[in-house]
């Protein structure tokens, strides 16, 4: 989970310098910003899902994962809506991109993770 969000702020970070050197420092704030509309959020979700609970039940755990969801859910609508109510001037197509960019690192990561799982189910089963 860390792994991920690390990579998610590499992401951002990198594209943001792309964009500011490619198109400017408006482009580049705007990409930087996207990338943290992005991380803050999913940052909020990990919190959620490994601060230890009084209840260490899996109905614990998957009610935290519905809240730290929601939460997630409203903290992207706000930052969105902060970021273009206060930022002026504001480039949309690299907060855009950049933002996908940095959602798209989790789902990379969950796959990643999937196929290192059968990878080391297959390792046990043949006794490897």
């Amino acid at each position: 989970m860390l792994k991920v969000l690390a990579v998610q702020i590499g992401i951002g970070g990198v594209l943001a310098v792309v964009f500011w050197a490619i198109q400017g420092h408006v482009a580049g704030y705007s990409a930087l910003l996207g990338s943290l509309t992005c991380v803050i959020p999913n940052a909020f979700l990990a919190l959620r899902l490994v601060v230890p609970r009084r209840d260490p039940g899996a109905r614990a755990l998957i009610q935290a994962a519905y809240i730290g969801e929601l939460g997630k859910l409203a903290i992207t609508v706000l930052m969105f809506s902060l970021v273009f109510a206060l930022v002026r001037p504001l480039a949309a197509a690299p907060l855009f991109i950049v933002f996908i960019a940095t959602q798209l690192a989790t789902l990379a990561g969950l796959l990643l993770q999937d196929r290192q799982d059968k990878t080391e189910n297959r390792v046990i089963k043949n006794g490897e």
